[in-house]
């Protein structure tokens, strides 16, 4: 476990260098608007058999959101925002801002049921280091009402 930290530190630590869609806990989004997610790492984990580490960065327009979503079951993530400010909810629990280098994590399994910029004039970017089974090739999957 303690490879698996300290590979995710490795990546995140150099990269971890504000209002939007109007999202309430029980405002559910099951959509997506303005959304870009692009995989900008992935690197297997020599010491630690089966599993890698992936880099994926999120990028909001203003007013943009991502619709609510799981990641894959393996999936240990760790969120770091880069610019602007992003709002964010995880199963059923309250509606969190975080700012620029704040951050946050996913335990395997959570329901991420908000997701979305904070703010209707400027982007904002979040980049999520999955630690995860080196098979899953599906990290996101939306939910359906």
């Amino acid at each position: 476990m303690k490879t698996i930290f300290y590979a995710i530190m490795a990546v995140v630590l150099p990269l971890t260098v504000a209002s939007a869609h109007d999202v309430t806990k029980s405002d559910l989004v099951y959509d997506s608007k303005g959304a870009k997610v692009t995989e900008v790492y992935e690197h297997v984990l020599p010491d630690a058999p089966g599993k890698s580490v992936k880099g994926v960065l999120v990028e909001y327009e203003p007013g943009g959101y991502s619709s609510a979503h799981t990641h894959a079951k393996s999936a240990l993530i760790y969120a770091t925002v880069l610019e602007g400010a992003i709002k964010s909810a995880v199963n059923g629990g309250e509606v969190k801002t975080f700012t620029k280098g704040m951050n946050f994590t996913e335990l395997p399994g959570d329901r991420h049921d908000v997701s979305a910029n904070a703010s209707k004039t400027k982007p904002a970017k979040l980049l999520a280091v999955f630690v995860v089974d080196t098979e899953d090739k599906e990290l996101t999957t939306p939910q359906k009402p």
